[in-house]
């Protein structure tokens, strides 16, 4: 039987054997108004003939490759008995279910298949779904058949991996994903797409500062608007692994999954395992395929549908230093550059006054705030502002309260565990006692404060954990604890916006890190990265691929504290301006010219936070785009948009050729004009900025506009609207 699933310009093409699980035929571009019985023939198109030599050659290549149908590459699925045996799964009588689902995006298409192994006693499960936007998400499980039976030895099935796949045309050749480290995060990296494997693993307990965002493929110099492309994503908070697969067959392949430690699943008769979901998405060039993910993203019912309150974070401003009178003298400047939330930082509670300490004791510190936290939040309040609080739940300092009363909290490898990062160990949160504990003490301040946003820290590798306790509420003692402390930190999550469904939170962690399509499931906002330098912002915003909203981006001091660079305000600003924007800097010791400036671009982005977080993410495809950047946001019906010109180095060559604005209509006309006044300093602009200029969108986005001469680490605005 074959299928074919038609959403948003994407066809999915599936076979549906009685031998194995649903084998893809086509995933890309749309094909038409066909049915399933016109493409019954791409099965007989696809083959290979098979001589007595080429078993390692498998024809109709599941989405879980396995050892019995001749794939001799990397397995899909890992499991073993605890005797050793079930090495090599070999399910036999399959079924597959069609199906659509409505979701608040529009209409799923489904295709549920299931595999029994009698011999194995286990049943291999995946789902496949191609979502209203686009999206191909895709999971798989398994469940261990064998009946019960006290004492028999080797009952428990083990599960080491769980890795659907994809197949990829023959044209792609090189692949693209991002690398970092903290305070440089999510750099992209291209590579040629030889053969073998490129395998992208997180083993920190979660996707950390040098994680994959997507692994995608593509012909040699694909780029944001141009070259067909394929990626895929692992939507988990966890340990993550990301792999593209050229084997010696030819059969291109894109998978990712949870990276599981030895031992950490281990299933009971009766048991079921299932993998997180891995997000599929493709596109004409990068901007198609990331645009899949911002529409799921934006469909979400936990998805922000308020303007985005412009937030002031205290961290950089006062770090541990709590002083309500300076506090309240903050929050004074803020409310007069038009700052709508305020964010109080680490150092509230507990003995915090500096990291080596108070970790985990979320009661606030009566040294620090004799009278509590209530002055400070009042006058926040008054000032018309929303009030924030810091929290780094999962994490604990030895030196606390709470890990004196409860060491078995603390996750170990029971002989010590790993070094500490920043004074810090993990908090078991699958400890009796140890979840409660948490919920109650951030539901008690979330209610008693009217806190409307938690900044939720986690800046400490999940390394060497695993169960201390006796009795966890998931997992076994001495067991590995990353999967089920990442599920733990799922039901926190969701039990606070149950409780409080306008909470909002943000991911933090460590700044940039546990960026996933898991864990923005259930928050409202990700910290790109601790860096605020607007250099480095440039590649750090443009590598994290999500909505603008979705974004923290925060104008800083004038010299940036992570790189000493100093920066004029005009391009800090305008780099925060296309996120989540925010304020981390000391304004009370900004002079008035610079607090009114600041207030005019704040306005600025008040004006087009509308556009900003609905339209359409766009970036030029440009040969320096090392130094020159040309992006932008297009209203969705392409009636308005706005783009930056950002310079960060000298260019070869100045003045340069037009340069084209993407994303534009190009049946429709534009008047183009610059959105804000241009810094004092540029003398050498291009002719259409003083009044502007009307053309087509064909010619806009073809040819474009000459660009002024930008100085490095300078910026201009312009706004793009439909003109007739």
């Amino acid at each position: 039987m074959t299928l074919h699933l038609r959403c948003a310009d994407t066809s999915v093409v599936l076979d549906l054997p009685d031998d194995r699980f649903p084998v893809v035929r086509h995933w890309g571009p749309d094909l038409g108004d066909v049915s399933g019985d016109d493409l019954s023939d791409a099965a007989l198109a696809a083959e290979t003939s098979l001589g007595t030599n080429t078993a390692w050659i498998t024809n109709n290549l599941p989405i879980l490759p396995l050892a019995h149908l001749g794939w001799s590459s990397r397995p899909a699925v890992a499991l073993s008995r605890t005797d050793g045996s079930a090495f090599s799964p070999h399910p036999t009588a399959f079924t597959h279910e069609e199906d659509s689902e409505d979701t608040p995006a529009g209409t799923a298409l489904v295709v549920r298949s299931s595999g029994t192994d009698t011999a194995h006693e286990l049943t291999l499960g995946t789902e496949l779904r191609l979502e209203a936007c686009g999206l191909v998400r895709l999971r798989a499980w398994v469940r261990n058949d064998r009946p019960e039976s006290d004492g028999e030895h080797g009952a428990d099935l083990v599960v080491g991996e769980l890795t659907p796949v994809l197949p990829l045309p023959d044209s792609a050749d090189e692949l693209l994903d991002t690398t970092g480290h903290h305070v440089q995060e999510r750099r992209l990296v291209r590579t040629p797409f030889t053969p073998g494997t490129r395998l992208r693993e997180s083993w920190e307990g979660r996707p950390g500062h040098d994680a994959v965002t997507w692994l995608a493929a593509g012909p040699t110099g694909f780029g944001w608007r141009s070259g067909r492309v394929h990626g895929v994503h692992a939507a988990w908070s966890g340990n993550v692994r990301h792999l593209a697969m050229n084997p010696a067959s030819g059969r291109k392949l894109l998978g990712a999954g949870e990276l599981l430690l030895p031992g950490e699943v281990s299933l009971a008769p009766g048991q079921t395992y299932t993998s997180p979901w891995t997000v599929f998405s493709w596109g004409e060039g990068l901007d198609a395929l990331a645009q899949r993910s911002h529409a799921w993203l934006r469909s979400r019912p936990s998805h922000p549908t308020r303007p985005r309150p412009v937030l002031l974070n205290t961290w950089e401003a006062v770090y541990f230093d709590h002083d309500l009178d300076k506090l309240k003298a903050l929050a004074d400047a803020a409310a007069q550059v038009g700052i709508e939330r305020y964010v109080l930082d680490d150092g509230w509670f507990g003995s915090r006054r500096d990291d080596t300490s108070g970790l985990g004791d979320w009661q606030v510190s009566p040294e620090a705030w004799p009278d509590g936290l209530e002055p400070l939040v009042e006058h926040v309040h008054a000032l018309g502002m929303e009030f924030g609080l810091w929290f780094e739940p999962e994490m604990v300092n030895v030196d606390s309260d709470v890990a004196r009363a409860h060491p078995e909290w603390i996750l170990s490898d029971g002989a010590g565990g790993a070094p500490e990062h920043r004074h810090q160990r993990v908090l078991d949160l699958t400890a009796p006692g140890a979840w409660d504990y948490l919920f109650d003490a951030i539901s008690t301040l979330v209610e008693r404060l009217g806190i409307a946003y938690l900044k939720w820290d986690h800046n400490s590798p999940l390394l060497a954990t695993g169960h201390e306790v006796a009795d966890p509420t998931a997992g076994r003692q001495g067991a590995a604890a990353v999967h089920d402390q990442t599920l733990a930190v799922y039901r926190l999550l969701d039990a606070l916006h149950e409780r409080f469904p306008s909470l909002e939170i943000e991911s933090c962690a460590g700044g940039g890190g546990r960026i996933d399509l898991g864990i923005m499931e259930r928050t409202q906002r990700v910290w790109a990265s601790d860096c605020i330098d607007a250099h480095d912002r440039q590649n750090i915003q443009r590598g994290t691929t999500l909505p603008p909203e979705m974004v923290g981006t925060h104008v800083g001091s004038g010299r940036a504290h992570t790189t000493l660079r100093d920066l004029d305000l005009d391009f800090r600003a305008g780099t925060a301006l296309w996120g989540h924007m925010g304020v981390e800097w000391d304004l009370t010791e900004a002079d008035d010219a610079t607090r009114e400036r600041l207030a005019s671009i704040i306005a600025l982005h008040k004006e087009l936070r509308g556009l900003l977080h609905s339209g359409v993410t766009v970036h030029a495809d440009l040969p320096d785009d090392d130094v020159l950047r040309i992006e932008g946001v297009v209203a969705p019906d392409g009636s308005d948009a706005l783009f930056e010109i950002a310079s960060l180095g000298q260019l070869l060559a100045w003045p340069t050729a037009p340069r084209p604005l993407p994303g534009l209509d190009p049946s429709r006309r534009y008047h183009v004009r610059l959105a804000a006044p241009v810094y004092p300093e540029l003398h050498l602009a291009a002719g259409w900025m003083a009044q502007g200029v009307t053309l087509p969108g064909s010619y806009l986005t073809t040819t474009g506009l000459a660009l002024p001469v930008l100085h490095p680490d300078h910026l201009v605005l312009l706004r793009v609207s439909a003109v007739g």
